[in-house]
């Protein structure tokens, strides 16, 4: 069974700065689509950024390109987002998600088969 497990959200002032960390089973790391997603309050689940792990090759969202980081540790299995310059709309439920398909859209969350529980983040003003 794939297991994402999320962690590193925490209530932080604006401007500040977090990484989350998302743990992949073993055999849904190689050569797979990683993305983080986040949903505000009252509002749908959006894409943050993804990373092809074979290459690793990243891609972004409009809203975390030049302020959050993708990237991974190949051996720890783990995918990370770290987040800078942090703002209140920032303030969500992130989720780590995987992909069994053959073609994806990075950013869809559509072509996502696997979800972690998520990991909140709060950004005070």
């Amino acid at each position: 069974q794939v297991q994402l497990v999320e962690s590193g959200g925490d209530s932080v002032q604006a401007g500040g700065s977090l990484r989350l960390s998302c743990i992949v089973s073993p055999d849904r790391f190689s050569n797979t689509y990683i993305a983080w997603f986040r949903q505000p309050p009252g509002k749908e689940r959006e894409a943050v950024a993804a990373i092809w792990t074979g290459g690793p090759t990243t891609y972004y969202a409009d809203s975390a390109q030049g302020r959050f980081t993708i990237s991974q540790d190949y051996a720890k299995k783990t995918v990370y987002l770290q987040m800078a310059n942090l703002k209140p709309e920032d303030t969500a439920m992130y989720y780590c998600a995987a992909s069994a398909r053959e073609f994806v859209k990075p950013l869809r969350p559509e072509d996502y088969n696997y979800w972690g529980q998520g990991t909140q983040v709060t950004v005070s003003s």
